[in-house]
């Protein structure tokens, strides 16, 4: 039977900025999926919720404090060597000012260039869920 790797389940957010545009982080070369563009977030830890964790962990890796989130879209994937669930937000408001405080690159991008960036294949239904949640949201 062969040997299953432990899920890793993850809070992240598509941190949604003026006009169309959604803030990426790109990891680090030195990780799994290195140098990709991704959604920033991080592992849940023991006893926390995923909307915890999500606050939690942009606050640590981008200095920001998440004001309103929603949820968009629960996704699992196995890579082989690991596997992850991912608990993904639209982080619709925040304050400070968001900055790379791991040392990663981060940069907003316009929604409609999302499908042409190169992500964790774990985030390909991100890009998918949020940009059919902006093209069903209601015109005022």
């Amino acid at each position: 039977m062969p040997i299953t790797a432990p899920e890793i389940a993850v809070a992240a957010g598509v941190i949604a900025g003026p006009g169309d545009q959604v803030l990426l982080t790109r990891r680090l070369q030195s990780a799994h999926q290195g140098g990709k563009w991704e959604f920033p977030g991080g592992k849940i830890e023991a006893d926390e919720a995923p909307a915890a964790a999500l606050r939690r962990e942009l606050n640590e890796e981008l200095g920001i404090n998440v004001v309103t989130a929603r949820s968009l879209i629960e996704v699992a994937h196995d890579y082989g060597d690991k596997r992850v669930r991912l608990y993904v937000f639209v982080v619709d408001a925040f304050t400070g000012q968001p900055g790379g405080l791991e040392g990663q690159a981060m940069q907003w991008f316009d929604a409609a260039d999302l499908t042409s960036l190169e992500f964790p294949d774990a985030n390909r239904p991100i890009v998918a869920a949020y940009l059919s949640s902006l093209d069903s949201a209601p015109s005022i």
